[in-house]
């Protein structure tokens, strides 16, 4: 086994090396290489999120390519038939086609035309769905075809074929994912991920997505058999006593910190099945006096044998992690010449802007990594790591410091000198610059670098490329007073609200958008059961607020559809809040998510707010680096490199020597993969957040996209303007060659 561990007390990074004889079946030296051949081969359909069971975001396929692909048309194009957000990366089998739309259900199409086959949908209580891509399943005679995805906390499964629920699977047709966590099950909201996990033969393994707050559940990965739905394994992030990492937080934390999750993508390596886990921040992001230690395995990268759960190696990105500060991508399986020879290595690109690169099989890192020391906490109870890890090669992708120099050119006269002096007042110590009862920059913000689908490889070539969102935040921790027990349901709601939700979408409920939605009129735009939703399992960046009872749900709601009978900020006449116990490790102190946006909506900071950078990882470098889209109002004055506006980019990556986007600006994009270049673009009728497919049928290759975000331009960002409210007009757009292969 190999193991890069912080030691209790979260002293230097530590390196042991050991492997284990039972995972291989040949000594480590004489392992053979994969081959760019069979590589090529892997990536030839698009049969799992991200193309491949190894989440490359590749594709082989090369007819379409850079001398022909301004020719592409419009194929064909399947409207969703509702105004909901899709983030979807269709999947194809054979000639079929699986999507989400209708109201989230699942529908299959005809891959050549996008003709629907079926629809299915689901008898849901909550939003709660598999949203970002699907999982298929089949037998070895190829009899028995599934689709896995998991609703209302719960994995279900679908014949690929007809539609049909399989109620052989489970009791009767559903796995209650909220079972065998160690917790009340009742208590947990939320347990499912968006992301669809990875099939390894009759295994499904599964991540998951915690509350973001302190009652969150415990981020456990699990393999559930596909036939069955029996549980086959569980991988404790948060260590059960007797377990590697235990002894990196207090004790028995397992039994109440939550988080340390798996939300986003998971690299499978077939060939020696062993998979990528990449994990999130433990629970609460901003303070951790609770959970004392470095906190294994938050923030790291796991690689687990795929047929047992077992740990290979570990390596933590960042040591109790104060900041949110998620490894949101999907690890990137290539290979690499390192030092004269071909070394397979696991690449991930993370919020803070740094690619990590690993030996695949022992997790060493390819260069070296220094411990820097960071700022120290001067909050009551917080013991924060004293160094967090550097790497020292490749660069940053992102920038990672922030001050009053950085402020964008956009920016109205006054709000630029309030922006000053803000900045100016605040804490500001670089990366690491830990959150406290004052203002704290945080650069990049919780929401950016790389964030989840940013990163795509040429395995071929050894070519990372990764998108990265420059977005600063603003931290401030508060302790919320105790909900008052008398006043109306309005008055008590909006104490509830002050207490609760002020913090992100502010006291005049005018949120920031994109990123945080205005609640003005929202009844206009939400029933009381969508509020009730959003509020107990989370909706997008939202948390859930599952500590809120039933009565303090209804209480909000009424404010929230009520407001005007609550006109003021009401009295907390004194109510002692948690830090009055006097025990700091029981306060919870919150701060809100904090993106600086400006009042024109616009990233405070100067442009580029989205870039697509290129590196050779063979050497460590960056090839090139360019803005990814643009604003259009912006575009329109000649402002045409400042990079889209809070995007949500998955880029895919193809042997004909292209990258495909498509970004919030309503623009998909074929890019040159050796400069950055656009080579081709046009514009959909919605905004665009999830993940092209490629694929051929017939000897005709397609890239189809999933068109259904709500588009976000310079004038759609300010708070009222009608444009913010629009309905999403989504559909999945297919385009091919005119009459297939196009000669040069």
């Amino acid at each position: 086994m190999a193991r890069f561990a912080v030691k209790a007390g979260m002293a230097k990074a530590q390196t042991v090396l050991k492997v284990s004889r039972s995972l291989f079946s040949v000594c480590f030296g004489l392992l053979t290489v994969i081959s760019p051949c069979c590589v090529h081969a892997q990536h030839t359909t698009w049969r799992d999120y991200g193309g491949s069971s190894d989440g490359s975001q590749y594709s082989g396929l090369r007819q379409i390519n850079r001398t022909n692909v301004r020719k592409l048309q419009r194929a064909w194009t399947f409207e969703t038939g509702d105004e909901r957000g899709y983030a979807f990366n269709p999947i194809v089998i054979g000639d079929v086609m699986y999507v989400l739309a209708r109201n989230n259900s699942v529908v299959a199409l005809d891959a050549t035309s996008g003709r629907e086959i079926w629809s299915h949908s689901f008898d849901a209580k909550t939003s709660l769905i598999t949203n970002r891509s699907i999982n298929y399943w089949e037998s070895e005679d190829k009899k028995d075809q599934r689709l896995i995805l998991a609703v209302d906390n719960a994995l279900q499964e679908l014949d690929a074929r007809t539609g049909k629920p399989i109620a052989s699977f489970g009791t009767t047709g559903r796995v209650d994912l909220r079972e065998g966590l160690g917790r009340d099950p009742k208590k947990l909201t939320l347990v499912q991920s968006y992301n669809p996990g990875r099939v390894f033969h009759d295994l499904l393994i599964l991540g998951s997505a915690t509350n973001e707050e302190y009652e969150s559940g415990p981020g456990d990965i699990r393999a559930y058999n596909i036939l069955t739905g029996h549980l086959e394994w569980t991988f404790h992030t948060i260590p059960h006593p007797g377990e590697v990492g235990y002894e990196t937080w207090p004790k028995d934390a397992w039994k109440s910190v939550g988080g340390a999750n798996a939300w986003s993508g998971m690299a499978l390596d077939e060939k020696r099945g062993m998979i990528f886990v990449p994990t999130a921040s433990p629970k609460y992001n901003f303070y951790g006096a609770n959970r004392k230690g470095a906190n294994l395995f938050g923030d790291c990268l796991l690689a687990l044998d795929a047929r047992t759960g077992k740990l290979i190696w570990y390596y933590q990105t960042v040591h109790h992690d104060i900041w949110d500060y998620d490894n949101a991508t999907t690890p990137m399986l290539l290979t690499v010449r390192h030092d004269g020879k071909m070394v397979d290595v696991v690449a991930q690109a993370s919020k803070v802007g740094f690619i990590w690169v690993f030996e695949r099989e022992t997790g060493k890192p390819l260069w070296p990594v220094e411990e820097r020391r960071v700022p120290k906490s001067d909050m009551p109870g917080e013991e924060t790591s004293p160094t967090q890890p550097f790497p020292s090669k490749p660069p940053a992708f992102a920038r990672q410091t922030f001050t009053e120099k950085d402020l964008s050119p956009f920016l109205e006269p006054a709000e630029r000198e309030q922006l000053r002096l803000q900045i100016k007042g605040a804490r500001n110590q670089g990366l690491f610059t830990p959150p406290g009862l004052e203002n704290t920059v945080e650069m990049p913000g919780n929401n950016g670098g790389a964030n989840f689908g940013g990163a795509a490889i040429d395995p071929e070539k050894g070519y990372l490329y990764v998108v990265s969102k420059d977005l600063p935040s603003m931290l401030k921790l508060t302790l919320a007073a105790e909900p008052l027990k008398t006043g109306s349901p309005e008055v008590r709601g909006r104490a509830l609200f002050e207490a609760n939700c002020s913090l992100c979408h502010g006291s005049n409920r005018e949120g920031k958008p994109p990123a945080i939605p205005s609640l003005l009129d929202i009844r206009s735009r939400m029933d009381e059961k969508e509020i009730e939703d959003a509020v107990r399992y989370g909706k997008g960046p939202m948390p859930s607020f599952a500590r809120l009872s039933s009565s303090d749900v209804t209480t909000l709601i009424a404010y929230l559809t009520r407001p005007d009978l609550a006109p003021s900020v009401p009295a907390t006449n004194g109510q002692k809040t948690r830090v009055d116990a006097g025990d700091p490790t029981a306060a919870h102190y919150r701060s809100g998510f904090g993106f600086m946006f400006a009042e024109s909506g616009l990233p405070v900071i100067a442009p580029p707010w989205t870039t697509l950078t290129g590196y050779d990882l063979n050497t460590g470098t960056i090839r090139w680096q360019m803005p990814l889209g643009e604003v259009p109002e912006m575009a329109a004055q000649g402002y045409t490199r400042t990079g889209s506006h809070f995007p949500k980019v998955n880029p895919i990556v193809t042997a004909g020597g292209l990258i495909f986007t498509g970004s919030r600006d309503r623009k998909v994009r074929a890019l040159d993969s050796s400069t950055g270049k656009v080579l081709w673009e046009t514009e959909l009728g919605s905004g665009l957040e999830g993940m092209p497919a490629i694929y051929e049928i017939n000897g005709r290759e397609y890239v189809v996209f999933c068109a259904a975000a709500r588009s976000t331009t310079h004038t759609h960002a300010v708070v009222g303007h009608p444009a913010s409210q629009e309905p999403i007009h989504g559909a999945y757009v297919a385009f091919a060659l005119p009459d297939g292969r196009v000669k040069n």
